[in-house]
């Protein structure tokens, strides 16, 4: 194969849109993220992170200290979850990429696409319960 060959080859393998690829399925993203936290990023700037227990329980926060536990479960292809402040689920679609995870909001795709900026094996800091007058 000549050297112009191998370039057109090469350009067409990294053209394929980011839409193209397959969402993760339930399973995938159960393997991916159980036992981890991981660290989201939304334009270059800090969005939240989230905790991954198994049975499909979650810890979220905005990185403010203030966590909400969770659960997520599989809907129509998407990865939706339950907080224990809002009973209405969140559904994302969540892509492999090669620097990890990508997801798009499905209840507003137009408002948020995170990805995944760090991950780790410790939780993220959680504060305790307000107290106080």
């Amino acid at each position: 194969m000549g050297v112009t060959l191998r370039l057109v080859a090469v350009c067409l393998a990294f053209a394929v849109p980011a839409n193209a690829q397959s969402p993760m399925s339930a399973s995938e993203f159960e393997a991916y993220t159980t036992g981890k936290t991981l660290y989201f990023g939304q334009d270059g700037m800090a969005y939240g992170a989230e905790r991954y227990l198994p049975d499909r329980r979650v810890q979220w926060s905005f990185l403010d200290g203030d966590c909400k536990d969770g659960f997520w479960y599989e809907e129509n292809s998407q990865i939706c979850f339950v907080y224990e402040d809002n009973l209405d689920p969140q559904c994302w679609t969540f892509f492999r990429a090669p620097a990890g995870l990508r997801a798009i909001f499905e209840n507003d795709p137009e408002a948020t696409t995170l990805y995944e900026a760090q991950q780790d094996s410790k939780p993220m800091l959680c504060y305790g319960p307000d107290v106080g007058a």
